[in-house]
């Protein structure tokens, strides 16, 4: 009894740290920390602080987005909370994005999936049959910083939205 006792125990302080460890993609582990974006995003320059954490145990990425613009009020005129995850079966990433420009995010159009290539990254957000959205990160090992290309894509075609650089703070 005492054996199957401490073997259980052994179990369940071993499985959490394994499964934290399938969890923690190593090309989202780049993007933990604090950022600065910076370029052009519908038509102006944007600079806006990003940070990135694990959360739930290290199951998912959690990055936080504020601009530093201003409304009148003294809010930021843009802010984001979006989850990644990476499922290590699939290989597949997930995004769920929600942000201060549209509250219907739990509906498709604020979930985005995509399969890794190399060191990018790239999601896509399908709004309806005809109108999607592609968000892709790119790492750059050599200067450890990443490039964030978004675009959108509609009956006109793709068309760039946001070419921005993120940068350690």
């Amino acid at each position: 009894m005492k054996r199957l006792t401490l073997a259980l125990a052994g179990l369940l302080v071993v499985a959490p740290l394994g499964a934290q460890s399938v969890a923690r993609d190593s090309l989202l582990s780049h993007l933990a920390g604090r950022w600065v974006l910076r370029g052009p995003m519908a038509r102006r320059t944007v600079v806006h602080d990003v940070t990135f954490r694990w959360v739930l145990g290290g199951e998912y990425m959690e990055m936080h987005e504020v601009s530093r613009e201003r409304t009148p009020a003294g809010t930021p005129a843009y802010e984001a909370i979006v989850y990644l995850v990476h499922d290590p079966h699939s290989h597949e990433y997930g995004a769920l994005w929600m942000d201060n420009t549209d509250y219907n995010a739990f509906l498709p159009a604020g979930q985005g999936r995509g399969v890794a290539a190399g060191d990018s990254i790239p999601f896509l957000f399908t709004y309806s049959p005809t109108d999607r959205f592609h968000t892709t990160f790119v790492y750059d090992r050599a200067t450890d910083s990443w490039a964030w290309h978004m675009d959108n894509d509609d009956a006109r075609g793709r068309r760039p939205f946001a070419r921005v650089t993120l940068t350690r703070r």
